[in-house]
């Protein structure tokens, strides 16, 4: 099948696969070490234990074969996997908070708290730093200790031009947005990443 499906592999002779053939999807993290995520293996041992049947198309009576599939392996060593290899940083559609709203002093705080409210009601994971910092601070807080997404930076021009303006973490280039355009730019991101969901 891997063969049909093009898929390199290699044979281990002697590992420890007590039931029977398995194919093992093997990772190496951004650490080096390598480690098993996947596996799907064939059980012939169980099936005769249990003494399971069944009545196979021509009414005869068969041992069937047990298929032991653990996709994702154990979830805290995918887990640990995925914070590696990301280095924290994930991608907007798994990042916990995926937008921090940044004001610049206390005359913005305002049109601020209304934005970061806007975002949390469209269901964007949002925080709002309203800690009475300087907003570099706050800019380099957010990426590259929160890692999150986009920074929502909203000052006095901002507030006088009813936008926003929005540094990318990825890029660290900022543009600026109304904020129903951003909210657009969130879901559409979001949609983007929707036809893999299934796999997860």
């Amino acid at each position: 099948m891997l063969h049909e499906l093009k898929i390199d592999f290699t044979e281990e002779i002697g590992e420890a696969a007590f039931y029977g053939p398995k194919l093992d999807v093997n990772v190496t993290p951004a650490v080096g070490a390598e480690y098993t995520l996947s596996t799907c293996q064939l059980d012939f041992c169980l099936p005769a234990k249990f003494d399971l049947k069944y009545i196979d198309k021509d009414g005869s009576e068969k041992t069937p074969v047990v298929l032991h599939r653990a996709i994702l392996g154990s979830l805290d060593r995918f887990m640990a996997y995925l914070i590696e290899e990301t280095k924290g940083a994930f991608p907007l559609w798994l990042a916990p908070v995926q937008v921090k709203v940044l004001p610049v002093s206390d005359k913005s705080m305002e049109y601020a708290e209304k934005v970061y409210k806007r975002l949390r009601d469209s269901r964007i994971r949002v925080e709002l730093d309203d800690r009475n910092e300087k907003i570099g601070y706050k800019i380099r807080y957010a990426r590259q200790e929160d890692k999150v997404c986009y920074m929502v930076i909203v000052g006095e021009k901002e507030v006088a031009d009813n936008r926003i303006s929005v540094r990318d973490r990825a890029t660290d280039q900022t543009s600026t947005y109304t904020v129903e355009e951003f909210i657009e730019k969130i879901r559409q991101e979001t949609a983007a990443f929707s036809g893999m969901q299934g796999i997860f």
